[in-house]
């Protein structure tokens, strides 16, 4: 196994070195890789298939491509969709043929970020898979719902990777460290010529730290180990506090793609939180979303919505505050403009919810494209000019200031021949409350009126 600060080779990472070579030793995934679960019971039986390994960066889809390889005894093929293209995948099809033809292995072809291939790209595939020429392993961030074509996902198995937990990223974290104290250990002195060694320890807030730093990924994980290694072989120390990882690390960034799953993930959960009044969970989800990097103009503009959409009427106030907020965050930008998304999420959170203009707008929507196009009614038309006037353009029409309360009763709005649509329906919640004992009061003068009129 090559060791991290060879100097006769190229140093292999730290996440490289400890790559499990066997099942057994691969941390986290119990849910697949578990007694009875189904990529154990695909090792046990030997009947390898194609996949697709969905989950977040650092979770072992690679090691486990790797490692069914070595169990299947499969020539192991890697591609990256980053850097490939249709030449690349003929070249490893033609390059499986003969493997296959020499020796008789059968070949994995590895796909990392198969979700950046196009849908040509992905149907290159198929007729192989098919065939049984190849045994295909995708790899993807993304959801392959959206990413990956339905030919090709009808043809393989998909399987959700999951983040590692704090105590699979603490046994890591042993596993690491053990390493590192056999091959690597500390020299307390660099400038002696001292053969002692120490062994490198970590503070209880040290190794909590790092554990967050990683954010449920092994990968960085161990990065940061091997960074925190390397600045204790520096600086000549064999115990790391936190206060020495804050001065040689680098800012935490959170684990947060600005256009894939985890991104939507989170605005849905705000979203939901906002509209379920939940204003501890909505700043949650806001500042999660600020602090990985997700345009504030975005989160901005998705207020917004959440006003119109879940608010509506029942506090216009709420409508009118997200716009301020907006208008805000560009005078001040961030961090200062940031404070205004927040309280304006706390506002929207706490106002009172009604969906009754957004749901009236959808019926009128529906109702519309499936309706013909009506006349507009002669009485409502408006008549600048003489030749409109003699085509009774407005002949009849009620202003209604001049009418008794503002208001003229029984008067007909929809066209000619339509009854009318109750479109729009109150919630008995904040000001719609108001608007709907408004309404009703109308509709009883309307009802006086129809009936005086009969």
């Amino acid at each position: 196994m090559p060791l991290l600060f060879n100097d006769h080779q190229p140093a292999a990472p730290l996440a490289e070195c400890l790559r499990p070579q066997h099942i057994d030793e691969v941390i986290g995934q119990t849910h697949l890789l578990g007694a009875g679960r189904p990529l154990r019971l695909a090792f046990q039986s030997r009947k390898l298939h194609s996949m697709i390994l969905w989950g977040p960066p650092g979770v072992g889809k690679t090691t486990l491509a790797r490692l069914m390889a070595q169990a299947f005894d499969a020539e192991f093929m890697a591609l990256s969709a980053v850097l490939s293209g249709v030449k690349d995948i003929r070249e490893a099809i033609a390059q499986a043929q003969q493997t296959l033809q020499q020796n008789g292995r059968h070949t994995i072809l590895f796909v990392d970020e198969v979700h950046r291939f196009n849908k040509s790209q992905q149907d290159a595939f198929l007729p192989f898979v098919e065939q049984g020429l190849v045994t295909f392993i995708g790899a993807t961030t993304e959801n392959p719902s959206f990413e990956v074509n339905n030919a090709l996902l009808s043809r393989a198995q998909v399987y959700v990777l999951q983040a590692l937990n704090e105590a699979e990223l603490g046994a890591l974290f042993t596993r690491a460290t053990a390493y590192l104290t056999l091959h690597h250990p500390v020299r307390p002195d660099p400038s002696t010529s001292s053969a002692r060694t120490d062994v490198l320890t970590f503070s209880d807030e040290a190794r909590t730290r790092l554990i967050g730093y990683a954010d449920g990924d092994a990968r960085r994980l161990l990065n940061v180990l091997e960074q925190s290694h390397t600045a204790a072989i520096t600086a000549g120390i064999t115990h790391l506090d936190a206060a020495f990882l804050d001065q040689t690390l680098a800012q935490n960034l959170r684990r947060f793609d600005k256009g894939g799953e985890a991104f939507y993930d989170q605005i849905s959960a705000l979203h939901k939180s906002v509209r379920g009044s939940n204003p501890d969970a909505a700043l949650y989800w806001l500042v999660r979303m600020l602090d990985g990097g997700a345009d504030a103009r975005y989160l901005a503009r998705r207020i917004v919505r959440m006003a119109w959409e879940d608010i509506g009427l029942a506090d216009p106030r709420a409508i009118q505050l997200a716009n301020d907020a907006a208008q805000t965050y560009e005078r001040l930008g961030s961090p200062e403009g940031e404070l205004a998304l927040a309280q304006v999420v706390l506002y929207l959170a706490c106002a009172p919810k009604s969906n009754a203009g957004y749901v009236a707008y959808n019926a009128a929507r529906a109702f519309v494209q499936q309706d013909g196009s009506r006349d507009v009614p002669l009485h409502l038309r408006n008549a600048p000019t003489k030749l409109m006037k003699q085509l009774d353009y407005g002949k009849g029409y009620r202003y209604a200031h001049d009418e008794a309360g503002g208001y003229a009763a029984g008067e007909q709005y929809f066209p000619d021949g339509m009854d009318a649509v109750n479109f729009y329906q109150p919630t008995e919640r904040g000001l719609e409350a108001k608007i709907s004992e408004k309404l009703a009061r109308l509709r009883e003068l309307d009802e006086i009126a129809k009936n005086s009129a009969s």
